[in-house]
């Protein structure tokens, strides 16, 4: 329980308490108000006769009230502290009470039956959809879920989930074969010719970058000719070298049955076979994959992917405004409107609530009420016994009241009757 939860038990406590006082005092009031009648009507009798119906009354409900005091007071001590027998029971009977209320709530609370029945009466599914299908609630359940997402994020240790992360990235990143799958991936995608889109952006970059630097491409046949060539030799052999890988570049980037496209294509398909059959191949592309993917670059990006990941979500979690509130806020009214309106979905969730309950009041029953005739059990016999005057001793305060004017009522009544047929 909250602070906040035992702040406002212990108030209706201490107002309850106030009340049992009060209904106290007057119960005893009324009985001292019943013994000063009774001793003024029998002191003044003989002078006023008729004082003796007075005195018959005041008599009769001082009895009643002394026998109800004694019969409240002997549930939960013993009165005036004299050990009477059959005195004090609550706080003899505590464990036998908690043992017959645990009894009692299992045979007429924990049944299948009962359960069933309610649970039928309430509607769960429709009850539960028409609260989420409201914006307030939406927008409080959303809350609530953020802060305990924010919760747990806080309380996880970064060195577990780290450590979790990069035994995940090892078992399906590193442990299995990728050449063979990567293989059959490139197999499939220059069969049905998806790898032509790149090289065409390859035969146009190539095709602009030769436009683009004419004079190094001369400038490097300068440079690599023997020194004997004549300048304008050297130049007219750049400008035709030039020329000649325009036309090459351009052809390829034109004629999609090229012959460079063609045996590209040839190469590709037969990577992608050796990458699945070529023992040599698929140790080249595992060893690749180990050096790029290796136990320190799994760490680093472990590391990195849950900081950015848990830095993400606290942020989201803690802005009302963000994308994500918003997105489970309207999750949570899509999913309440549909409980609400979708009869199938409302009967297959109240299937499963009915299901649930069904198993745990079946299976757990005896665990349940077993809660309170342990917690009984644990208790003092005097704290039980205020415990139970504390909520009932109020109304049987009311018995001491009732059983003070009945008994005077009885007691003038009798002697009416007695004085009518006897003198």
């Amino acid at each position: 329980m909250t602070s906040t939860g035992f702040g406002l038990a212990a108030a209706s406590d201490a107002a309850k308490a106030v009340a049992l006082r009060k209904m106290k005092r007057l119960a005893t009031s009324l009985l001292v108000v019943f013994a000063v009648v009774f001793a003024v009507a029998f002191a003044l009798q003989h002078s006023y006769p008729w004082l003796e119906y007075v005195r018959a009354a005041a008599e009769g409900g001082m009895v009643g009230a002394l026998a109800d005091w004694f019969a409240v007071t002997a549930l939960f001590k013993h009165p005036m502290g004299l050990k009477i027998p059959h005195t004090a029971i609550i706080p003899r009977k505590k464990d036998q009470i908690g043992e017959s209320l645990g009894q009692f709530v299992q045979e007429n609370f924990l049944s299948r039956e009962v359960v069933d029945a309610k649970l039928q009466q309430f509607d769960v599914s429709r009850s539960v959809g028409t609260w989420l299908a409201k914006d307030e609630a939406a927008t409080r359940v959303a809350q609530e879920v953020s802060t305990v997402a924010r919760a747990v994020l806080e309380v996880l240790d970064d060195r577990d989930v780290l450590a979790l992360l990069e035994s995940l990235a090892k078992k399906h990143m590193l442990e299995p074969v990728w050449s063979s799958t990567l293989g059959r991936i490139m197999a499939r995608v220059v069969a049905d010719g998806h790898h032509k889109p790149a090289v065409d952006l390859l035969a146009e970059r190539a095709e602009q970058w030769v436009t683009g630097n004419r004079v190094m491409i001369v400038s490097l046949v300068a440079e690599r000719s023997p020194s004997w060539v004549p300048a304008v030799v050297d130049t007219l052999l750049g400008e035709k070298l030039h020329r000649e890988l325009h036309k090459f570049v351009r052809a390829v980037r034109e004629n999609p049955h090229h012959p460079m496209r063609l045996s590209i294509d040839a190469w590709l398909e037969k990577f992608a076979t050796d990458m699945q059959d070529d023992d040599e191949m698929i140790a080249k592309v595992e060893a690749l994959k180990h050096s790029v993917l290796g136990d320190a670059q799994l760490r680093d990006l472990a590391a990195t992917s849950w900081s950015s990941i848990k830095a993400g979500l606290i942020d989201a979690m803690e802005n009302p405004e963000s994308e994500l509130r918003r997105s489970m806020i309207a999750a949570i009214r899509d999913l309440g409107a549909r409980l609400r309106d979708d009869a199938q979905l409302a009967a297959k969730v109240n299937g499963w609530v009915g299901n649930a309950v069904g198993y745990i009041v079946e299976n757990y029953r005896g665990q349940i009420t077993s809660l309170i005739t342990e917690t009984v059990a644990r208790w003092d016999g005097r704290e039980t016994s205020e415990k139970i005057e504390l909520q009932v001793g109020r109304d049987l305060q009311f018995i001491r009241i009732n059983g003070t004017v009945v008994g005077s009522l009885a007691g003038l009544a009798i002697f009416t009757v007695a004085n009518a047929l006897l003198r």
